[in-house]
């Protein structure tokens, strides 16, 4: 690396109302580094990038590109001064098309000013294979999977040929196997001469790839290090500001009734084409289910049948003994089942309402929150309170916007809604996604919680690690089908590896 830093963020100060997101931060890149930004959900990472990348204005200080005082008043400023991001959420059009996603901003016309998409669509083939990041550039958006939809983004950043990339939580919608490409291409990115600043929650990644490591916490900065001198446990604890268990003892399961069962079960895509194929398990009280499986090989459209979210095409599914076939998401509710969703703004969160009415979505029309068709506002507000303190909910208050959260809070927000009231079967559909350790820490423990007061709990992640740590059984799906259900303390990464891949025992 040079001596000369490529990027300086000086005494960088950021207030909100009633909010100090980042208070007098310093930073350096170097060129051919990729540095690790990392801290809890809202310390002020996504706010130091979005500063750097012109989205805000910082109250206080300066940035400086090879040693020049940089003016951002947009992302266009940015995107000339050679910087790009990849946004924790797509900043992506779902109608539009791959090509059409990409060239945003950046389109390039023909005779009569019509876009040249063909040349555009060329080049994002040739990145995309360059990189290992298959895509189809006239494949509409909004019906790839996430995990795809996170390529495009990668590929936006690589279209535009940025010198300084910014990834903020790029690995949060990829499985494993993506995240270890992403990797690969980071790695390739900084041998060709970019910088990277990485922010992340995976401190196993963080340690695999990074040069130098920062840690924020509440808006201030605690202190570098590097791989070499740390550890998980050490970056955690810098992080959280306390010790964190990185291992929890889920002890041994003690299965009751059964709670949940899918018999012959088949559902659609959005393509009308068979997502899940055939498929038949139970689930009991006191126990964990796990289901594993490389994101698009079903998993979202089961649990999105089981919770009412989807047509039912063949099939039968019971919950605590109560048909739930094709029944609507409250009769389900009502049945007794909470749910995490995969995706927390489409179906988690009412982004424009505040935290306290988010916090009583799926019981806004029973008592004490309404009385004869009238909402009870004060009700609700002492409703927000308390979950807001007892889930560690960091907000200035509890009416501020859902939107206005960080991604760790908004998933606390769900996760103090689906766990107030009782319930019989927990849907945990990627719960810690995009989430800091201690919040994952705080998130396990609440699930196994669930698990020893006799709930039954369906844990779908793309996390191997999550996956063993808390099931008791694994059911792994493939194109579909379930290849097989297996005992978590009798199988390993590389097992589970291979039927994730469709190989059978």
């Amino acid at each position: 690396m040079n001596k000369t830093p490529i990027l300086e963020l000086r005494g960088i100060t950021k207030q909100f109302p009633g909010v100090l997101a980042n208070d007098n931060i310093d930073l350096t890149l170097y060129q051919g580094e990729i540095h690790a930004l990392l801290g809890e959900n809202g310390a002020g990472k996504s706010t130091l990038m979005n500063i750097l990348y012109g989205l805000y204005e910082p109250t206080r200080g300066e940035i400086l590109v090879d040693g020049k005082r940089l003016a951002l008043g947009s992302p266009s400023d940015a995107i000339a001064a050679g910087i790009g991001m990849v946004h924790q959420h797509f900043m992506l059009v779902p109608p539009f098309t791959v090509t059409e996603n990409v060239i945003l901003g950046n389109e390039e016309t023909g005779a009569a000013g019509r876009l040249n998409t063909r040349t555009a669509a060329k080049q994002i083939t040739e990145i995309s294979q360059r990189y290992n990041l298959e895509v189809d550039p006239y494949a509409i958006v909004g019906d790839l999977p996430v995990g795809v939809q996170q390529r495009v983004e990668i590929i936006k950043l690589l279209y535009r040929n940025a010198d300084i990339l910014i990834f903020d939580e790029p690995t949060a919608v990829l499985t494993p196997q993506e995240a270890d490409e992403l990797v690969a291409i980071m790695r390739e990115l900084v041998a060709q001469g970019k910088s990277i600043i990485f922010i992340t929650h995976k401190l196993r990644e963080v340690l695999e790839v990074a040069d130098r490591i920062t840690v924020i916490r509440r808006g201030r900065m605690i202190g570098s290090t590097t791989p070499a001198e740390a550890d998980q446990n050490k970056l955690a604890e810098m992080m959280v500001g306390r010790a964190v268990h990185l291992e929890l003892d889920k002890g041994k399961a003690t299965p009751g009734e059964t709670v949940l069962a899918v018999e012959n079960l088949t559902v659609n895509n959005e393509l009308a084409q068979t997502a899940v194929d055939d498929v038949s398990f139970v689930l009991r009280e006191g126990e964990v289910l796990g289901l594993a499986g490389v994101q698009g090989n079903g998993q979202t459209e089961l649990v999105e049948a089981i919770t009412g979210l989807r047509r039912v095409v063949r099939g039968t599914i019971t919950v605590a003994g109560q048909k739930a076939t094709n029944q609507s998401p409250r009769k389900i509710t009502e049945m007794g089942t909470a749910h995490i969703p995969e995706d927390r703004q489409k179906h988690g969160l009412v982004l424009s309402y505040g935290i306290d009415d988010n916090l009583i979505l799926n019981t806004y029309y029973q008592a004490p929150f309404s009385r004869a068709g009238q909402r009870q506002a004060q009700a609700i507000q002492q409703n927000a309170e308390v979950l807001v303190e007892k889930f560690d909910v960091r907000t200035p208050n509890a009416t501020a916007a859902a939107s206005t959260l960080s991604g760790g809070n908004q998933q606390k927000v769900i996760i103090a809604r689906e766990l107030n009231r009782p319930i019989k079967l927990l849907i945990a559909n990627q719960p810690t996604r995009g989430v800091d350790v201690g919040s994952i820490e705080f998130i396990h423990s609440q699930i196994l919680a669930q698990r020893q007061a006799g709930t039954a709990v369906l844990l779908a992640s793309t996390e191997l690690d999550e996956i063993l740590q808390l099931s008791d059984r694994i059911a792994v799906m493939y194109s579909g089908k379930i290849m097989a259900i297996v005992d978590a303390n009798k199988t390993s990464k590389e097992a589970l590896g291979l039927l994730m891949a469709g190989v059978s025992e």
